[in-house]
């Protein structure tokens, strides 16, 4: 079978550390497996204010063609007000595509991306080139969480506003004329049809994001040190890695809540266990802040409590889930939440607390797995009744690894994601029956 060539659109990339290129990261080694070859369009990573993890670079495969471009300096953008990568790239994505797409032939197009804007090229390659498109809406592009709200919205309000205008602007052509959407959450689907009844014919695909043993095989062999604790030093050790904030905040203080309440019953416990929050606030470093240990001190926990807003490399981020005692998920107190961390968290084999909202995808697939200890809540519940339920599901029952279903985790893993994913791009191009089991 002639593999077909499909032109994945992921300004972040390699050796970027940034979560809206792991789809693609833990794909590139099944796609030629199910009929595909992949070439990658991305952003040189000198252009990018994300930290950069040269360790995933070996997790790419060696003969993966990847085109990347320039941007804007972001020294010279930011004096108007602008420093979002997809903006200061676009022309030169444009440029780059528009010479790859007119001098060889392509069956599609995927942007898979949270740099929304990115998106609007799709309409543009399909008016003058006839290539078809696939989105993969990883985050919502235009969402009402923060209207009418006090929290602080991503960037500041006037940059919140000005990216909210955008969307309104380009997101409305970008569904529509997509070949199909790939979406992380259930929720996504019923989100852009109330937006746009004209989409109730349009191909919706609900796709996870995927674990990969892949990763924990690399991760495994590095002898690079997380640097967060010293393995076997006399203290318990539990995991949260990833961004913390205000959204979270509902889950985060229930926890607290709950452990506040066990402490007072086993005061020997604060001098045993140890509470670490990892790579919290994905600005660099200058610009970073925490927004976990303030929460903390109010409970009085703060000796327990340790936040580092740096991010630590990806395959280091895994090392560190393997030494610890216990992870941690908290989620959003919005609904359509989902969490990309969930399955690594999995795949470390650990005792899980996992605390969402109850309408959250993660829900689900906690349940169907038995991957963990799963604690949820409602938008009007009060934090005491959550920590109840913490106190009495994970205190009282002590920590213990889960009874995870391996053969229904099978679906989630990277290979089977791909599979999937693939199953779309043939559905699009109309080569089903090429599609290997």
């Amino acid at each position: 079978m002639t593999p077909k060539t499909v032109l994945i659109v992921s300004p972040h990339f390699p050796p970027i550390n940034a979560p809206d290129h792991q789809r693609v990261r833990m794909a590139l080694a099944h796609f030629k497996e199910f009929g595909w070859q992949p070439i990658i369009l991305a952003v040189a990573p000198e252009f990018s204010e994300n930290s950069r993890d040269g360790s995933l670079l070996g997790t790419i495969p060696e003969d993966l063609e990847i085109h990347r471009v320039r941007a804007l300096p972001v020294g010279v953008t930011r004096r108007v007000g602008i420093g979002n990568l997809a903006l200061r790239s676009l022309p030169y994505l444009r440029a780059k595509g528009n010479q790859l797409l007119s001098s060889r032939s392509f069956d599609l197009v995927f942007f898979s991306t949270s740099m929304f804007p990115v998106m609007s090229l799709g309409p543009v390659w399909l008016k003058r080139f006839g290539v078809p498109y696939v989105l993969d809406f990883q985050d919502p592009w235009l969402s009402d969480y923060y209207k009418g709200s006090s929290l602080r919205p991503p960037g500041g309000k006037m940059k919140y506003a000005f990216s909210n205008m955008l969307g309104r602007a380009l997101e409305p052509r970008v569904v529509r004329e997509a070949a199909h959407i790939v979406v992380v959450s259930p929720a996504y689907p019923e989100l852009l049809r109330s937006r746009y009844p004209e989409l109730n014919g349009k191909g919706f695909t609900v796709l996870p994001f995927a674990a990969s043993e892949r990763d924990f095989e690399f991760a495994t062999a590095s002898e690079t040190s997380h640097g967060v604790f010293a393995i076997n030093d006399g203290f318990i050790h539990w995991v949260y890695a990833g961004a913390a904030g205000a959204i979270m905040e509902k889950s985060i203080r229930s926890f607290f809540t709950a452990l506040q309440s066990r402490v007072e019953r086993d005061p020997q416990l604060a001098k045993r266990l140890r509470i670490h929050f990892v790579g919290t606030d994905y600005a660099e470093a200058s610009r970073a802040h925490k927004t976990v240990e303030p929460i903390a001190a109010e409970f009085e926990l703060n000796g327990m409590v340790d936040e580092r807003t740096d991010r630590l490399p990806f395959l280091t981020t895994l090392k560190l889930l393997r030494d610890a005692d216990a992870l941690l998920l908290f989620g959003s107190d919005d609904p359509s939440y989902t969490a990309s961390k969930l399955f690594p968290y999995v795949m470390a084999h650990k005792p899980l607390l996992v605390v969402v909202h109850e309408e959250s995808s993660v829900c689900e697939i906690v349940r169907k797995t038995r991957g963990g200890v799963l604690v949820t809540f409602t938008g009007e519940e009060k934090l005491s009744d959550i920590a109840t339920r913490i106190n009495s599901q994970w205190f009282e029952g002590q920590p213990v690894s889960a009874t995870t279903d391996w053969k229904e985790f099978e679906r989630y893993t990277a290979r089977s994601m791909t599979r999937s994913l693939c199953s779309v791009f043939a559905e699009v191009t109309g080569r089903t029956s090429d599609l290997v089991a």
